[in-house]
């Protein structure tokens, strides 16, 4: 039976008040002490007890908020619902975006949480949980934050743009992205790395970034800030006609985007390991 779909501003209200709660208990167990659980991928690619209680937190909190609603996590996988069928919601969370971060002490981490609909992503969230700086939007309603609708970069010359990156945890992947950052960094002003996909989208949808680009993102990586970003005015997609998603993520303003496509390109920033 097909479902209606809800309104992305009642997601977006439920997805505001569950980061909000989750940010602040990341946040009290930060000043508590943090203590690495697990590695994922490689042993620089951390978990935290954090994560894992925070992402425990969202889902519980959502499964109450929308019982049959569908729920993918960083952590745990799907989970807090079955899986969204036609109009259904899928939420998206990244507990903790920037988990080596938040280990150091270092204030660029956030709670990312999205909702999904047939496949759109039409409303997103990301909190800094270091900050409490709160960025937010829903499709085709803009982007925001502290109230302010976000518009993206005005800048159109690429050798005049910041632009921010980041880097996997395989060394023969960071070896190859590491290339592809020596040679692009004589055509750009220069190049930011700081640990947190979702923060760096965001950053870029409110100009305090150019653009942005980065291999190897999931789906919790980019659901919410991919939004905001899109929502801002910028051009979120892959290379070559692709969409953006886990080959490459190039998010940029419409004029810098064509540029900057073709020296990632050339570059083959999206290949590699």
């Amino acid at each position: 039976m097909h479902r209606s779909a809800p309104a992305s501003h009642d997601l977006l209200e439920i997805a505001v008040e569950v980061a909000r709660q989750a940010a602040a208990t990341a946040h009290r167990m930060r000043i508590d002490g943090v203590s690495t659980v697990a590695t994922k991928s490689t042993v620089t690619d951390v978990v935290t007890a954090a994560d894992r209680a925070v992402e425990r937190q969202v889902v519980d909190a959502l499964r109450q908020a929308r019982p049959t609603d569908a729920v993918l996590g960083e952590e745990y996988g799907p989970g807090g619902g079955g899986p969204a069928g036609p109009g259904g919601v899928r939420w998206i969370v990244d507990p903790i975006d920037g988990t080596v971060n938040y280990l150091y002490g270092l204030p660029y981490c956030a709670v990312s949480l999205a909702a999904e609909v047939d496949g759109e992503v039409v409303a997103g969230v990301v909190r800094n949980v270091m900050t409490g700086e709160e960025w937010t939007a829903t499709a085709g309603g803009g982007a925001h934050r502290a109230g302010t609708r976000l518009r993206c970069s005005t800048e159109t010359d690429l050798g005049q743009a910041l632009v921010a990156t980041g880097f996997g945890y395989d060394p023969a992947r960071r070896a190859h992205q590491a290339r592809v950052v020596a040679e692009l960094i004589p055509h750009v002003r220069d190049i930011r790395r700081m640990g947190a996909a979702s923060l760096d989208l965001c950053l870029a949808a409110e100009g305090r970034l150019d653009a942005y680009y980065e291999k190897g993102l999931a789906a919790w990586d980019l659901a919410a800030g991919g939004l905001i970003a899109a929502e801002a005015g910028l051009r979120v997609a892959g290379l070559r006609g692709r969409p953006a998603g886990p080959d490459l993520v190039v998010a940029a303003p419409p004029a810098l985007f064509e540029p900057l496509h073709a020296h990632l390109a050339d570059l083959d920033a999206d290949g590699g390991p």
